[in-house]
């Protein structure tokens, strides 16, 4: 395939094509935060549709930051995809993980928040 034709130009048409092992893994990491992203959307609605012994409004504020994580990762995850294949193709460092602060005070501020909602129920 002509790299003119690929998508996004500003990834593949720079650089040289690395070994396919390389671009894999990369795709197989985007794929992992798609999954990631899938499980913090299921658990933000199972929050909400359940009748689980939480604070109602810290059961909803949970869900909603597992919601919008749940949102917002899948986008990052496809920057992170472009850099890294970027990086591959030019032969440069790969480049600083960029989500993973989000992951971390997401996930840690919706258990916050069920744990509080637990006690205070």
């Amino acid at each position: 395939m002509a790299d003119d034709k690929r998508f996004p130009r500003w990834v593949y048409g720079v650089g040289t094509e690395p070994d396919a092992r390389f671009s894999l893994a990369n795709e197989r990491t985007f794929l992992a935060w798609i999954r990631t992203s899938l499980a913090l959307l299921a658990g933000g609605v199972a929050l909400e549709a359940l009748d689980l012994p939480i604070e109602d409004h810290l059961r909803f504020s949970a869900a909603l930051v597992l919601v919008v994580v749940g949102l917002v990762a899948p986008a990052t995850a496809w920057i992170g995809w472009a850099q890294a294949e970027r990086a591959v193709r030019l032969g440069t460092p790969l480049p600083s993980p960029s989500a993973f602060g989000l992951l971390v005070v997401g996930v840690c501020l919706a258990g916050l928040l069920v744990l509080i909602g637990l006690a205070t129920a």
